[in-house]
């Protein structure tokens, strides 16, 4: 007995690599995530800090509350107003057409390769903007664009003559549509994937009829992934540039053109002026992105 556990001491010893082997073990499983801290540092969180430190600093770098007092001018305060109404419009538009879509190619029955289809068009349509979103766009809808003609030729529709004009806020709200429909498919897709089919089974079996099951099963379940959604495409909308500048110009004033005139214009010059603007859009942006994460935990605990 006494030999036996002797060997299994020694044996033991042998295959227990030394302290020393164990320290000098580099970390390689943190060498694949590296290069995506290293582009989050430099292009997202020090463009961040240094942006909400020049909001709180006059010309000579002294600490200064004046620009933060400044968002209370007329025309900061109307440029937010009408960046939040296009953004909160194009939203719930893109949330609700793009949930019905979901739908019907998820529980509607259809052909697989319907869903394929719609699935790869929304997938780069959710990325289609900038200048040749806007381009399209007045290549259709503009005085002289080929659906607006279209419209006026065939059925004798003008829509400018009846208030229609796609440098307004109507305008700029359908183009963002545009991307956001495609977008909301995507990311509500899976939840809607992630409904059981044993509910519904069990559902009938206790009687439920199917509004029944829609209004005390489903909608309860994906409504956390909706709302949660709808806030993702609001700031997805809000932060949107290059689409409204190359579409309207400086004929609508929202935040972000107003950001641009600010840091990079010659008449509206007032870099930190700019920063506090963008500073106002870190932080609405922020806290829509927490919201968005705190429905998306919700909706993670039924779909699992």
């Amino acid at each position: 007995m006494t030999d036996l556990s002797l060997s299994d001491q020694t044996m033991a010893g042998k295959a227990a690599p030394p302290a020393e082997v164990r320290s000098l073990r580099l970390p390689t499983q943190w060498l694949g995530v590296a290069p995506f801290f290293i582009f989050a540092i430099m292009f997202l969180i020090l463009p961040t800090l240094y942006l909400m430190l020049g909001a709180f600093q006059n010309d000579a770098g002294e600490f200064t509350f004046e620009n933060i007092a400044a968002l209370a001018q007329p025309s900061i305060v109307a440029a937010y107003w009408i960046s939040l109404k296009v953004s909160l419009a194009s939203a719930l538009i893109g949330a609700f057409a793009g949930l019905a879509i979901a739908i019907a190619i998820v529980r509607g029955g259809l052909p697989e390769w319907i869903r394929s289809a719609t699935l790869t068009f929304s997938g780069v349509a959710s990325n289609f903007a900038g200048v040749p979103l806007a381009f399209a766009f007045l290549a259709t809808l503009g005085r002289l664009g080929l659906a607006t003609v279209l419209l006026n030729t065939v059925f004798g529709l003008n829509i400018y003559a009846h208030g229609f004009n796609i440098l307004s806020f109507w305008g700029l709200t359908l183009t963002y549509v545009y991307f956001q429909i495609p977008l909301m498919v995507v990311i509500i897709t899976p939840a809607i994937d992630g409904l059981k089919k044993e509910w519904g089974e069990a559902a009938a079996t206790l009687g439920a009829t199917q509004a029944q099951y829609w209004r005390m099963v489903v909608i309860p379940v994906i409504w956390p992934s909706f709302l949660g959604t709808v806030i993702l495409l609001f700031a997805n909308a809000f932060g949107a540039i290059a689409t409204a500048y190359a579409l309207t110009g400086s004929s609508l004033n929202i935040v972000p053109i107003l950001l641009y005139a600010q840091i990079r214009g010659d008449v509206l010059h007032n870099a930190h002026l700019g920063y506090a603007i963008a500073f106002g859009m870190i932080v609405i942006t922020g806290l829509a992105n927490v919201f968005y994460i705190w429905f998306r935990t919700r909706s993670e605990r039924w779909l699992k």
